[in-house]
Parts: structure tokens; C-alpha cells; sequence
């Protein structure tokens, strides 16, 4: 599998999916600040302050592209919304995961985001098989996640949420090129 030089840019109605940056740290860092976003994901910790977004911004510099990719998302008028990740799973599957700040939800951007990332990782990546979660009590995200072709698979998985410090109900997707 060949991948394009440099990181690719995304782009759809609203929305520019494009490498993050360092310069970045400070919006992420207050959009990921906010329990209600924290607590919807495995990996963030909650408070999320600047040190634990530039220390995120480092990673993501140090991944291995042909496995991973990162996305900023960028709003037309507001800036960085969000951020969108195809992440390796330690059984060697592609997942996808996103978050939005709050001032952003129900405005259909996730959908957006995932549509147009979901295309590109058919069609630039090459990808055929990727797999997501949603916490089950966030059914919002699984509806992200219906929305742009996603299928539960019936299993159901405790995963750890830093940010809650406890293991939280996982409904398991999965989504085919």
C-alpha cells in the first residue's frame, strides 16, 4: 500500500479535516476541558489542560501513517471544532474515534467529519474494514456512527474512560468499504 505524500486535507461542506499542529494546543485543550466531552472517550483525561494537549500534538507526529491518522477539524467559521483519529487497535484493526467540542454538538459536523473521512479512508486509504465504539450511554455518537454506515456487531465490551476513571458498556461497530 502506497500512501500520498504529506498528511491529506479532507474537505467537506463545513469542514476542513487537516493535520494538527501544534499551534493547535490551546483550542483543544479548551474544547477537550469539559467533562462532558472528556467522559465520552477512552483516552482523555479529565481536567485537560494545555501540557496534556501539546503532549498529544507530539504523538501525533511520532505515528506510523500507514496505521494511523489524525484529524483537526476545522469549522469555516469557527476554527477547530473537534478532533477525528484512525487509531490501531491492539488486535491490529483500524478504529475510527472523534470528538466535538459542546458548543458544537447537534449541528450534524460529526456526521460531516466521519462521512467525508470515511471516504477518503476508502478511497485514498484503501481501507475496507474499520471498526468503531460508542459508549452506551452516549447513544448520540452511535447515531454518528449509523448515519455513515456503521453496523453493530451485537458485542458489547467494558472499556476503560480515563476521564471517568472506570470501565464504561462499549456497543461495537463496524463499517465495510
Amino acid at each position: 500500500m502506497s500512501i500520498p505524500d504529506g498528511p491529506p486535507v479532507i474537505s467537506t461542506a463545513r469542514l476542513r479535516l487537516r493535520a494538527p499542529t501544534l499551534e493547535d494546543a490551546p483550542r483543544i485543550a479548551a474544547l477537550a476541558n469539559d467533562p462532558g466531552v472528556a467522559r465520552m472517550t477512552t483516552r482523555m483525561p479529565h481536567p485537560y489542560g494545555l501540557s496534556d494537549a501539546e503532549a498529544f500534538l507530539q504523538a501525533c507526529e511520532r505515528r506510523d501513517v500507514a496505521k494511523e491518522h489524525i484529524f483537526a477539524l476545522d469549522h469555516d467559521d469557527e476554527g477547530l471544532v473537534g478532533m477525528l483519529g484512525f487509531h490501531p487497535d491492539d488486535d491490529g484493526r483500524v478504529e475510527l474515534g472523534y470528538w466535538l467540542g459542546r458548543p458544537y454538538w447537534g449541528q450534524g459536523l460529526a456526521t460531516e467529519a466521519a462521512s467525508g473521512a470515511l471516504v477518503w479512508a476508502g478511497e485514498g486509504w484503501r481501507r475496507r474494514y474499520l471498526v468503531a465504539g460508542h459508549f452506551a450511554d452516549n447513544p448520540a455518537s452511535g447515531q454518528v456512527l449509523c448515519k455513515t454506515g456503521f453496523l453493530y456487531t451485537g458485542e458489547v465490551l467494558p472499556r476503560h474512560s480515563l476521564a471517568r476513571g472506570e470501565t464504561a458498556a462499549t456497543r461495537m461497530m463496524v463499517w465495510l468499504a
